[in-house]
């Protein structure tokens, strides 16, 4: 069994196509063409993705800048203490848990059970 089987199979097609200067010619030729194709596509696609983040990052950004109240002390599982008058900010939310901002904190950012939230604070 050779140990060429590529390389016999690439200078084959490369006869056909009149020898290996012209074939490596047209490969790079048509790579460019079709990278171009593909860059112009990925352009006007990208564009659309950008303006749909844009618009979400904002959306997150106007949610981000609204600020709660305590209303009633409360302590969360992890012994974060919250004293009426506290304020906060949600930063993410993923179900139950709550990525909160507590203003005037030193060690932000802090995970906070929801219902707990709910209880103490104006945040629904």
């Amino acid at each position: 069994m050779s140990n060429l089987g590529a390389y016999q199979k690439f200078t084959t097609l490369a006869k056909k196509f009149g020898g290996v200067e012209k074939f490596i010619g047209l490969i790079v030729a048509g790579s460019t063409t079709v990278g171009a194709a593909g860059g112009i596509g990925a352009f006007i696609g990208g564009s659309k993705i950008a303006k749909r983040l844009k618009v979400k990052k904002e959306a997150s950004r106007k949610k981000n800048d609204i600020i709660y109240k305590i209303t009633a002390p409360g302590e969360s599982n992890e012994g974060l203490k919250f004293e009426v008058g506290n304020e906060f900010r949600v930063l993410e939310t993923d179900g139950d848990a709550i990525l909160i901002e507590k203003l005037g904190d030193k060690t932000n950012p802090y995970f906070v059970d929801k219902k707990l939230l709910n209880k103490i604070s104006n945040y629904s």
